[in-house]
């Protein structure tokens, strides 16, 4: 996904679990949208969704759940969207261009 939306014209920050996410948001400029993975080590999707909506500034960036994990469970959180593994390409493009003008 990286790739694809570099290739696109996007900046991307990626992050190997949710702390070095949160980590990364907090040092940098406010993206214009999350692609929050459920599944991760160190802190999951879950955990790091809550503690986005802990941070008054955080809180405000849209997220988009991506997920192999199935639909029941990435509706347990609140979201801008869900993307389910594996992600079709214009899927991606068309929802990521819906938050990135």
């Amino acid at each position: 996904m990286q790739q694809l939306l570099e290739f696109e014209g996007y900046s991307v920050q990626t992050a190997a679990n949710g702390r070095e996410g949160l980590d990364r948001l907090h040092s940098t400029d406010q993206p214009c949208l999350i692609l929050l993975d459920l599944m991760m080590p160190v802190m999951n999707g879950w955990e790091m969704k809550e503690s986005l909506e802990k941070d008054e500034r955080l809180s405000q960036i849209p997220v988009v759940i991506v997920t192999a994990a199935g639909l029941d469970k990435a509706k347990t959180i609140r979201s801008s969207g869900i993307l389910t593994k594996p992600v079709e390409v214009e899927t991606l493009l068309n929802t990521v261009q819906s938050h990135c003008h």
